[in-house]
């Protein structure tokens, strides 16, 4: 099989294709013929500063394909079923960039009559803001239709991967979504994704803007930027409410004032998908499965998350367009066609 393996840690450069066996899958493990492989700034973070446990790398961790075989101890029955891929190579080896991948069973998930290009979008993002919308004191533990009715929820970046995926996932739950955007056209993203306002915080005052919306606040802030926003975010919070930071696009740290969030008893949740409590990104699964099957999750321009295509060769490219902060999502044809 083809893959896309890295010996050593640098820039796109020290990706190469190389042809490799096929692998077994061990005990409790799948093999999954890879159709569309989903690229995160993960994937170019973990490229540039390691760690190499195994002396390679095939990078990926998200993921969709069709079962092709399975090891021991796992049900046959899910040899030719479609299904999408999460954390693939989160301490292991075997990423999605390649032909064909060995996961954990638990990892992949049935993606039904979905497409591909969608299941492949579902793992990093998805599951990030899941845990951002939820996390809170005052927040659902799981999402379903309606479990996000009469909240209000601020979505910081709204035209970023998780930002849509916070957008979309909120309001398949039915709450009121405000995002902010930095242009016109993220605006519109913003808006295909399903959010009820959209703010432009380069040309409108955000906190004014907000507070016409939500008078008394705002349920829970999913965040890109806090060092950049935490001002902002302090003055928007209701009693109980939280701000979920997932990224630290803007600074390394971030200063709050201590008795503004005292008095209303706010919180300021941290994420990290791979760390998460298990039991959260187990219901984070289960609830971004129920989304796609149910047509709450879409992809595409037309849903505010344009796609960018890359044959496996060009995996560099690809790579250099997430670290570039290209709008959208990019993805790989594990099979080296164009999706």
């Amino acid at each position: 099989m083809k893959a896309m393996v890295y010996e050593r840690t640098g820039d796109p450069s020290v990706l190469q294709l190389v042809e490799r066996p096929v692998p077994e899958p061990g005990p409790g493990e799948v093999l999954v013929r890879v159709a569309v492989s989903g690229v995160n700034p993960t994937d170019w973070k973990s490229r540039r500063q390691g760690p190499l446990p195994a002396g390679w790398q095939t990078p990926g961790q998200d993921g969709a394909g069709v079962v092709e075989a399975v090891g021991e101890g796992v049900d046959r029955e899910l040899i030719g079923e479609r299904v999408w891929i999460w954390e693939a190579a989160w301490q292991r080896p075997w990423g999605t960039a390649a032909e064909y991948t060995v996961v954990p069973v638990r990892q992949v998930v049935r993606l039904g009559d979905a497409s591909f290009e969608l299941g492949a979008c579902l793992g990093i993002p998805f599951l990030t803001a899941h845990r951002c919308l939820t996390a809170g004191e005052y927040l659902p533990d799981s999402l379903r239709p309606g479990a996000l009715s009469d909240h209000t929820v601020l979505v910081q970046g709204g035209a970023g991967a998780v930002g849509n995926a916070a957008i979309q996932l909120a309001a398949w739950a039915d709450a009121c979504v405000i995002a902010t955007v930095s242009s016109a056209e993220k605006a519109q993203l913003a808006a295909a994704a399903g959010a009820s306002a959209v703010v432009n915080y380069r040309e409108q005052d955000v906190v004014e803007e907000v507070r016409k919306l939500a008078p008394d606040g705002v349920h829970g802030i999913v965040e890109v930027s806090p060092a950049r926003n935490a001002a902002t975010d302090v003055r928007l919070l209701r009693p109980g409410g939280v701000v979920c930071v997932y990224a630290n696009d803007g600074g390394d740290e971030v200063t709050l004032p201590i008795r503004p969030l005292m008095a209303p008893n706010a919180r300021w949740q941290f994420v990290l998908v791979y760390t998460m409590p298990k039991a959260a990104k187990a219901q984070a699964v289960v609830d971004v499965a129920a989304a796609a099957a149910q047509g709450g999750i879409r992809v595409g321009e037309e849903a505010g998350l344009p796609l960018h295509s890359y044959p496996l060769s060009a995996t560099a490219a690809a790579h250099q367009a997430v670290e570039d902060s290209v709008v959208g999502k990019v993805l790989l044809s594990a099979h080296d066609q164009a999706v």
